[in-house]
């Protein structure tokens, strides 16, 4: 069998520049912003790149993004401003970031037609920004601040593909968010019949349609009252002449979702008792949840179930490109029910919808069986017959799987 294409990794920056008084990142130097970005690519010519960015940390090294370049695609794996961390992280930010990768792949790197790909989080980003470049809406951030984004004429992207995408980062977490927490300051005071974690607690699984509303209920519910804390404490802080002070602040037990723990809530192939981070009892309490870490804006930006602006359901009416939505069937970081919900919504006249059997979150299978080849052939075949790939990528493809 042939050896799969050998690609190249060309690290670059990335650099656009704000006028702001407020630096909500480490390290910025004047008015700069600095992304860190790779050129992933085979030997190939190709006038068509995959642009991909994530909220958080950098996308590079992601299989299922590798696996793309060995099959000869070129990808343009960008990092945004908050690649150390999220506690700080506004989305206006990051489409405004997504805008300026895409601006210097197509003035400087010179690529004629660029496709979206968002994995994970990285779908309720990118379709945020291709609804905001067809038909802009967002006029101030989610904190009712002034932004570049108003009027920003970010270029819009030839098709969008949602990967194994959740709808929003505010609503996945609203619906892992631990109800039982009563008091934000004393998070073990907690409503016993809300604690799916709690072995004396009658509300077992397999849970009743009835305990589960009365449960999503409750989500809401503290999310709303977070939330309307942080606006509160933000007005406060400005009142007081600090226009632009912030507050810092932890959200304790983030991981609760009743589907996680019972597979018959919004069922798919996943493994119960189980996630993407490990044990769900766990990562409820573990740094590395989910919202753990917040400022006020950011809170509002991205986590608030009322305040945050982009989510792939509420942006699909604007989209009119090409779209894909693939799911993984064994799932275990992005709710089913978004994917669903997500292709409802997309306002393409061409788009579909496509699952890879018992994928994990990762594409990398159960048991040791690697489910990558099959989603490249997948994505490979839908972009050449639509003009975005060339003949010898599509050959190469079948290499790479």
């Amino acid at each position: 069998m042939a050896e799969p294409v050998r690609y190249t990794r060309t690290p670059y920056l990335i650099v656009h520049r704000e006028d702001r008084v407020r630096k909500d990142v480490y390290g910025a130097i004047d008015d700069a912003v600095v992304l860190q970005a790779q050129l992933m690519r085979g030997p190939t010519p190709s006038d068509t790149a995959l642009v991909v960015m994530h909220p958080i940390g950098a996308p590079a090294y992601l299989p299922v993004f590798a696996q793309l370049a060995r099959a000869g695609h070129h990808i343009v794996a960008c990092a945004s401003r908050y690649s150390n961390g999220d506690a700080a992280l506004e989305m206006e930010n990051v489409v405004l970031d997504l805008g300026a990768c895409i601006k210097d792949a197509r003035e400087r790197l010179g690529y004629k037609k660029l496709v979206l790909l968002g994995w994970s989080g990285g779908g309720s980003l990118m379709a945020g920004y291709q609804a905001e470049a067809e038909k802009p809406v967002v006029q101030l951030t989610a904190s009712g601040e002034e932004t570049p984004l108003a009027g920003a004429g970010l270029i819009p992207g030839d098709a969008l593909m949602l990967v194994a995408s959740h709808r929003s980062r505010h609503k996945l977490l609203t619906g892992q968010i631990d109800p039982s927490v009563l008091d934000e300051r004393n998070p073990g005071q907690r409503d016993a019949a809300l604690d799916i974690y709690d072995p004396a607690n009658p509300a077992q699984p397999p849970y009743s349609a009835d305990f589960i509303t009365t449960y999503r209920a409750a989500q809401i519910a503290r999310n709303r009252r977070i939330s309307d804390w942080a606006r509160a404490r933000l007005a406060e802080l400005k009142a007081k002449g600090g226009e632009h002070d912030e507050y810092c602040f932890v959200v304790h037990r983030t991981m609760a979702d009743p589907r996680w723990i019972d597979p018959s809530v919004d069922p798919n192939q996943r493994r119960p008792n189980w996630t993407y981070l490990g044990d769900p009892r766990v990562v409820n309490d573990s740094a590395s949840a989910l919202g753990r870490f917040n400022s006020l804006r950011g809170w509002l930006s991205q986590w608030s179930y009322d305040h945050a602006q982009f989510d792939s359901v509420d942006a699909g009416p604007r989209i009119t490109v090409p779209g894909m939505v693939m799911t993984a069937g064994a799932d275990d970081a992005c709710p089913p029910e978004h994917t669903d919900a997500m292709f409802a919504a997309m306002g393409s006249a061409d788009k579909c919808k496509v699952t890879i059997d018992h994928a994990n979150h990762y594409f990398t299978g159960a048991e040791g069986k690697s489910h990558l080849g099959e989603a490249v052939g997948i994505i490979s075949t839908w972009l050449a017959e639509r003009d975005l790939v060339n003949d010898t990528v599509l050959a190469n493809t079948r290499v790479a799987a």
